[in-house]
């Protein structure tokens, strides 16, 4: 007896590997859309009676200084919920985005969303103006949220 052995042939990913042209385009392309999502955000931000602080990451919160109180740890435990709205303020889903005793450094989150978790405090509530490379980003979520849509974002420790 003798084994066959089905040789297969490794195949570049559809459309080739991208060239360092194709990889500056996207680049440069991601930083242009930041840029204007950021002025629109901002713009947004200047008609609201409340007040949002950027932070170091490259969104907005509701609290100042936010971003440098003391950070939470890999593998404790938060238990969170959160709501997604666009920047018409219409809500994009009808339930709330919950997880109970998530450990961090284990979850895989929005980006704003997880660092966010790091700062906030128990039973804290925060908005979040997030831009779409810290959301869904270039692809949107395949379901009710399209490319390149900036998010509100309600989080709430429970």
């Amino acid at each position: 007896m003798s084994c066959n052995r089905n040789a297969q042939t490794a195949h570049p990913p559809v459309g080739g590997v991208l060239s360092q042209k194709d990889l500056d385009v996207s680049k440069n392309r991601m930083k242009n859309l930041n840029t204007i999502e950021r002025g629109q955000i901002q713009d947004w931000i200047n008609g609201q009676n409340e007040k949002f602080y950027p932070t170091q990451l490259n969104y907005w919160v509701t609290v100042d200084g936010f971003d440098r109180r003391e950070r939470r740890a890999d593998n404790t435990l938060i238990s969170y919920s959160y709501e997604l709205y666009d920047f018409d303020q219409t809500k994009i889903y009808d339930q709330p985005f919950e997880r109970r005793d998530a450990k961090f450094g284990h979850f895989d989150e929005l980006k704003a969303v997880e660092n966010a978790l790091r700062f906030i405090h128990d039973g804290e509530e925060v908005t979040l103006l997030v831009p779409s490379s810290l959301a869904y980003g270039t692809f949107g979520d395949e379901k009710k949220i399209d490319n390149d849509i900036p998010l509100i974002i309600k989080l709430k420790a429970l």
